[in-house]
Parts: C-alpha cells; structure tokens; sequence
C-alpha cells in the first residue's frame, strides 16, 4: 500500500472509531467481539473473548444495549440471557455451519433408549431450537468439567463430534453418544499439515482447539479453547508456536504476548472463519446508526425458555466450579 493510501486508509478507521464511541454513548452501548473477527474489530470493542467470555459476562453488563461481533448464536445467546436488552448483530447473515448440525430424531431416539440415565449437552455453537432439546449448555472452556459433574451416565453431545470425543477421552467414566456435527473450519485442518509446520518450526509447541479432528489433537502439546491457547501461550516459557485454531485469535496473541518475543505460526493454509471475516468496522458503526440486526427471537416461548434453562445450567455449573477451585475442593 503506497503511503498516501495507507495515510487514507488510518484516517478512515480513525473517523469511524470515533463515530462509533458517539453512538455507543447516545444508545448506551458496548461492544462484545469474538477472539475470530478482523483485528480492527477486536481492537475497538469494549471486550474481547471467546463465547463462555461473552456468555457470561453479557448478564453482567449494565449499558441497554450490547453488540456482538460474532455470528449468530452468540447473539441469540446473549438475547436468551438479557431479554430485556437490546442485542445487535452487526453482520446478521454471519452465521456458524456447526449451529445447525443435529437433527431432533437423534435427541428423541436417545431419550428413547436411555430415560432418565441420559443427559443431552448441548455445544453453546448452535441454534436456540436445538439448545431447547437439551438440559444443558457448555463450550470449549468448560465442557469437561460441567460433564463430569452431570449426575447421568449417558452424555448426548450435541452438535460437535470433535469436541464431544475430546470430552469423551477425558471422562472414561462416562458414556459418551456422538453426532456427526462439525465446525467445517477446523475439520479441514489436516494432522499433514500441522506435521508440516512442526517440521518448519521445530521449535514450537503445538496449541490445538479441540474442535480438530482427533488426529490433529494428536499432535497437540496443549488441547484447549481459544481463551486456553491464548493464556497457555502467554504464561509459557516457549517461544514459538504452532496455532491450530482460526487465524482471528493471533490479534489477542500477540497483544497479550507483547515484548516477549514469541512467534505465532499457523498450519498452510492459515484456518479461517468465512462468517467471522464478514464483520466489519462499517457494519458495526451502520448498526449502531441504524439499529439493523436485532436479534429477535425466532422459536415459541416454551422453547426459548428451555433453552434459557440450559444457558443458565451451565452459568451454574461453572460458578460452582470456579468457587470449588477457589476454595481447594474437588
């Protein structure tokens, strides 16, 4: 970029930087954005996270109306949460693929089978239709300890088989029913191609999400979720990594890892999110002037409530873990 464009380029972000904290003022707002948007994005919200972060902090918040940068079910999740609220999508047609991967006949077929002995969890990534069949949600953060505490033998993950054998590694104790749903941007990334960037950079660690496909965790030194890789890298006396999640998260790594001279790498090609990539600063401004992309719920009351319900299911279940940890108890 010649350095007329990129004087062009600043000015333009500066002007609308400074007509979003105009707006955030006069609709008494604040910006929620996912570690996986653009980093200009990131750089202008008020909190940056992944979507357990923005779940639970968006019942926190006292401005009237919250904008999510993300894609759709996390804005479903924060209207769930704050019904009073006014929730924003800048980019509504941003939407998460994984969201919508299981059918009802799965979830009624094993309550057929297994009765009261059965727990359906349901991944936070997904539709607030399919959270009503459920009785509770979890993310990548948590979905271990909130499923070792389930009182059922009998687990139903829903929708993501990645993240759900991933749990079932974890828990030999219980039994662990998988559906075929995925997140089609990890699930491409192939063990080769991390293989290939571990012998580019012998050096580094390999931090992985475990929505990747098991041969992929595999090579794994450290298996977590996107605030987990994040954490993990910065308290790390390593140098240099190997990133096997969407690209977005590299803003917050190399913010928090700032002045300690570390490298982040990512597998070819570099994992992105089509949906994320479709929020923008503009976006984000026009719905702030305009009110465009409210979220709205879309199903009959009784199922908002059910999926209610398993929102704040899993807001407990990790409150009492955080307060067992904190007190030193198992």
């Amino acid at each position: 970029m010649a350095d007329e464009e990129r004087v062009d380029a600043e000015a333009r972000e500066d002007a609308l930087r400074a007509r979003m904290q105009e707006l955030k003022e006069a609709r008494d707002a604040v910006v929620l954005a996912h570690y996986y948007v653009a980093p200009e994005v990131q750089a202008v919200a008020d909190y940056v996270g992944d979507s357990f972060y923005l779940a639970k902090l968006a019942k926190t918040l006292p401005q009237r109306t919250i904008v999510l940068c993300g894609v759709g079910f996390m804005g479903e999740s924060a209207k769930l949460l704050n019904p009073e609220k006014t929730v924003l999508l800048p980019e509504p047609a941003a939407d998460c693929p994984m969201a919508h991967m299981v059918q009802k006949r799965t979830v009624d077929d094993a309550r057929a089978r297994y009765g009261e002995d059965l727990a359906v969890v349901c991944y936070v990534n997904s539709t607030i239709e399919i959270k009503s069949w459920s009785d509770v949600c979890v993310t990548s953060s948590n979905a271990v300890k909130i499923c070792a505490e389930l009182p059922q033998h009998n687990l139903l993950f829903i929708p993501d088989q990645n993240l759900g054998r991933y749990v079932a590694e974890q828990l030999p104790q219980k039994h662990v029913i998988l559906n075929k749903g995925y997140c089609p941007r990890h699930q491409v990334i192939s063990a080769a191609q991390v293989v290939d960037a571990e012998e580019e950079h012998p050096d580094a660690l390999v931090l992985a999400h475990p929505e990747c496909t098991a041969d992929v965790l595999a090579e794994a030194d450290y298996i977590g979720s996107t605030a987990g890789i994040i954490a993990y890298a910065e308290q790390s006396e390593a140098r240099e990594f190997i990133i096997v999640t969407v690209r977005g998260v590299l803003h917050e790594l190399e913010r928090r890892c700032a002045g300690q001279g570390k490298r982040f790498y990512f597998p070819a090609p570099q994992p992105t999110c089509i949906n994320m990539d479709m929020v923008t600063m503009e976006k984000l401004v026009r719905c702030l002037e305009t009110g465009a992309g409210e979220v709205r719920i879309a199903v009959d009351e009784s199922a908002a409530e059910r999926a209610q319900r398993a929102l704040d299911r899993m807001l407990a279940y990790a409150a009492r873990s955080v307060e067992r940890d904190c007190h030193g108890t198992e």
